[in-house]
C-alpha cells in the first residue's frame, strides 16, 4: 500500500511538473489488492498535484466508501465505474493538460500516432460533456472505455488507463505531445510560404 501512495504522489508531482495538470485540476488512481479485496487509492478533491503527501491519498473500497481519512476526488466515481469494467485496468491519470484539453474545446479530433498499439480507428474516442463529478460522465466515460486506454472528454480533458501507473501517465504523456505536434502542424499548415 505505501509503495502506491508513494506511487500516486511521484507521478502527481511529475504530471505537475510537466504541465499536463495545474491550480489543483487533474486526479491518479491506483487500484490494488488488501484483505484479498480490492482497494483503490486516490488522490484527494481541492487540493493540488504539487504538493500531496501520505496522508492526503485517499483510500475506497469499490462502492466508494472511504477506508482513511479525507475526501476523494470529487470524480472517485468515475475511477471507480472504469476499474468495475476493466480488470486488465490497475491505474488511471486524468489531466486537463492544454494542447489535448485544447483539441476537446474545439471540432477538431486528436489524430491516433504510432507508439502506443496499434492504430484501429483514425482519431482517439472522446464523449460530450457531462458536469465533471456527475454520475452521467462515470457511466459515460466508463462505458467508452471498455475498449479504449485513452479518452477525450469534450470541454474537460483527458483520461488515460493502464495496467500500472507507470504506463497510464507515460500514456498520458504521449497524447499531450501528440496533441502538441497536431497543434503545430496545422498552425504551419495555415501559413502560406513566402520562400
Amino acid at each position: 500500500m505505501k509503495k502506491n501512495i508513494a506511487e500516486i504522489i511521484n507521478v502527481s508531482n511529475e504530471i505537475y511538473d510537466k504541465g499536463l495538470v495545474s491550480g489543483k485540476a487533474g486526479n491518479i488512481s491506483v487500484r490494488f489488492k488488501q484483505n484479498n479485496k480490492d482497494v483503490v487509492a486516490i488522490t484527494p478533491t481541492l487540493k493540488s498535484l504539487s504538493d500531496l503527501n501520505e496522508e492526503d491519498i485517499v483510500l475506497v473500497d469499490m462502492d466508494g466508501n472511504t477506508l482513511t481519512k479525507g475526501k476523494p476526488s470529487s470524480e472517485v466515481g468515475m475511477h471507480l465505474e472504469i476499474y468495475k469494467k476493466r480488470s486488465d485496468v490497475n491505474a488511471i491519470v486524468h489531466t486537463h493538460s492544454p494542447y489535448a484539453t485544447g483539441f476537446s474545446f474545439s471540432s477538431k479530433n486528436i489524430k491516433r500516432l504510432e507508439g502506443f498499439g496499434t492504430i484501429t480507428t483514425p482519431y482517439l474516442a472522446s464523449i460530450d460533456y457531462e458536469k465533471p463529478g456527475s454520475d452521467e460522465l462515470a457511466t459515460k466515460t466508463s462505458e467508452n472505455m471498455e475498449n479504449e486506454d485513452v479518452l477525450i472528454l469534450k470541454k474537460h480533458g483527458v483520461i488515460c488507463v493502464g495496467e500500472n501507473l507507470k504506463e497510464a501517465k507515460l500514456l498520458a504523456v504521449f497524447v499531450e505531445e501528440s496533441a502538441k505536434t497536431q497543434f503545430i502542424t496545422y498552425l504551419l499548415n495555415s501559413v502560406e510560404d513566402k520562400i
